[in-house]
């Protein structure tokens, strides 16, 4: 009989415990999937590789969330869609639930905060200009009257726009869909400089034909903390993700994270991300 009522409260707290679930997690747990949101061309935090998988430093980050997703609600078989976004349709697809998590390259703004949550900052960059080495383009100025691509959408768009009116420059704007049409109206001519997070770009450059051909130039324009993103009002995922990022910043595994993905591209943590994740770290 003892052994009889132990079952049925052990099940009674799994039915409360699955009752309680609202939210993101709610919506993972009765569909047994989580919707990734992944770039194609966002060289180190989201592209795909030769077998057209998408790697890099967020999705390794989003990947850590999974993994914490598939414990808490003990789902080992969890199924990750790959839902690729783009500039324009990040937000709005993590805002309307087809997104449950962005793993892209996303400025966490106090506008955005308006349309979308983020997690703790993963990255920090800034927005500065990739041209042809012999551009003798070496600072925003020299753009005057000049004509460059930038990807709609982003925060790089609104600072060049902005600061091309401050100095009276008359920059002309192509707006791209992505990284790599910006780098591709560069390469090809239409444009003297393609304007992005500088991290971003010297991942345009790592992979050009000739990488000697293009150089990263001029003063930091703008600050980027970059973070994952997830739909607002949802405190329990919010937690989740944070205390998986924190303890990756605790562990020291986000350095090592770092390390893998700019490493290559000759980028070392510099001291605002080293103070972001300390900063960050909090304990359990």
């Amino acid at each position: 009989m003892k052994a009889f009522a132990a079952v049925v409260v052990t099940l009674a707290a799994t039915s409360a415990s699955a009752q309680d679930l609202t939210g993101t997690l709610k919506k993972i747990k009765d569909a047994n999937a989580i919707s990734l949101g992944i770039r194609d061309t966002s060289v180190p935090f989201s592209f795909l590789n030769e077998k057209q998988q998408p790697v890099g430093y967020s999705m390794d980050l989003c990947m850590k969330v999974v993994d914490a997703v598939k414990a808490e609600l003990n789902l080992p078989n969890l199924q990750v869609k790959h839902i690729p976004v783009i500039s324009q349709t990040r937000i709005p697809l993590v805002a309307n639930g087809t997104v449950d998590l962005e793993c892209g390259s996303t400025t966490n703004t106090l506008t955005r905060q308006k349309q979308a949550e983020f997690s703790p900052v993963t990255f920090i960059g800034g927005t500065r200009l990739l041209v042809k080495a012999k551009s003798g383009i070496k600072e925003v100025e020299d753009l005057k009257g000049k004509t460059i691509s930038v990807s709609q959408g982003t925060t790089n768009e609104r600072v060049i726009k902005n600061l091309s009116e401050k100095l009276n420059l008359g920059i002309k704007v192509l707006n791209v869909k992505d990284h790599a049409e910006g780098f591709l109206v560069l390469e090809s001519g239409r444009v003297d400089a393609n304007v992005s997070d500088d991290v971003q770009l010297y991942g345009l450059k790592a992979n050009a034909r000739n990488p000697s051909d293009y150089a990263v130039v001029g003063r930091t324009l703008s600050y980027e903390p970059f973070g994952l993103m997830f739909r607002r009002g949802d405190p329990d995922f919010k937690l989740l993700v944070a205390k998986t990022l924190a303890g990756l910043m605790r562990s020291g595994e986000m350095e090592k994270l770092h390390a893998k993905w700019f490493g290559p591209l000759g980028l070392a943590v510099d001291e605002a991300t080293k103070a972001a994740f300390a900063l960050q770290a909090l304990p359990e």
